[in-house]
């Protein structure tokens, strides 16, 4: 068999989902989780990240993009989404408080009338309120 690397953009948003768990759970390996990919969203997981410790667990919802809803307050999810091919981790209710201080999001009519924020483009402004949630890869192997 010879391996040919994919076009992501020529996937199936489902192809896509997968193919964004299994990156997102290489680069959590790199920093003692285990991940359990979801067959229905639980809580509003799509997948489980169990850190080595054996009492570390992260409900993570994957996304496309920096988003925020309604839905997701007070589950103690995590959102995950891909920028620049880097891994953006973060807590939906600890983000969403991030930005509602820098007077965002909140005062939208898509949050208060459809209850959901997502950033199609993320300047510098919206990228330094993320970047303590960056997570970088590990560039070995054992």
């Amino acid at each position: 068999m010879r391996f040919e690397p994919i076009t992501y953009s020529k996937l199936n948003s489902r192809q896509q989902e997968t193919y964004n768990f299994h990156k997102v759970a290489g680069i959590l390996a790199d920093y003692g989780f285990t991940s359990i990919r979801l067959s229905d969203d639980w809580e509003g997981a799509d997948f489980i990240a169990q850190h080595i410790d054996g009492s570390s667990f992260l409900k993570v919802q994957l996304k496309g993009r920096l988003s925020f809803s309604k839905k997701y307050v007070g589950k103690d999810l995590w959102i995950c989404f891909m920028h620049e091919n880097q891994v953006i981790l973060y807590p939906h209710d600890q983000a969403l408080e991030n930005f509602s201080r820098e007077g965002r999001i909140t005062n939208t009519d898509a949050w208060n009338e459809g209850g959901n924020y997502h950033f199609p483009y993320l300047g510098k402004e919206v990228l330094d309120l993320i970047e303590e949630f960056r997570i970088r890869p590990v560039q070995t192997f054992g």
